[in-house]
């Protein structure tokens, strides 16, 4: 199979995630898009992040009507802060019979120099390409493939706050994430 690796903190995940997903699985030759959750992105400030085993239950419920997404906590188990090569070594080494790549916003492709070992990643992982608003930023690569995909810009950000200051939230999450951080009082 050939599988989608759909890295990030989803702190929650949200709509915008889902859209994404679900277009590049459409737009490509993918199998299965699975949802990665990183229990800490080295690029980014860890103190927002809510615990691992909340976040990736929130992805599992956002995703459970889906039989081509799949929530995985393989990151959870490597030492930290979680880097994609490894991740992708690991992955590649379990699963031998799969062939992953990687799906990255266009904004986030201005930082793939600063990733440990991105050469090894450009040169051995295609990797699809969303656009992200405001950003026109190109990368000329072979196995960089753009994806056209809806502009988004839907913030989990925004969602924190707005659920901090005790503002609506619906039809940016789906129900039943909204609902788990409603239960267990996150965010606030």
């Amino acid at each position: 199979m050939k599988i989608g690796l759909y890295f990030g903190s989803f702190n929650p995940i949200h709509i915008g995630h889902l859209i994404i997903a679900d277009t590049l699985h459409d737009r490509t030759d993918l199998d299965q898009v699975w949802f990665v959750v990183s229990p800490q992105n080295p690029l980014k400030k860890r103190q927002s992040l809510i615990h691992e085993f909340d976040r990736l239950r929130m992805v599992e419920l956002a995703i459970e009507d889906n039989y081509q997404f799949r929530a995985s906590d393989v990151e959870f188990s490597m030492p930290k802060p979680s880097y994609t090569i490894d991740t992708l070594a690991y992955l590649t080494y379990q699963y031998p019979q799969h062939q992953f790549c990687l799906f990255l916003g266009s904004d986030n492709l201005t930082q793939l120099k600063r990733w440990k070992n991105y050469q090894t990643i450009l040169d051995n992982y295609e990797i699809f390409v969303y656009p992200r608003p405001g950003d026109a930023t190109t990368f000329e690569h072979p196995n960089i493939k753009l994806i056209d995909a809806p502009l988004l810009d839907i913030s989990a950000t925004f969602i924190r706050k707005s659920i901090l200051a005790g503002k609506s939230v619906k039809y940016l999450l789906p129900d039943g994430v909204a609902d788990y951080i409603r239960d267990k009082k996150l965010y606030l």
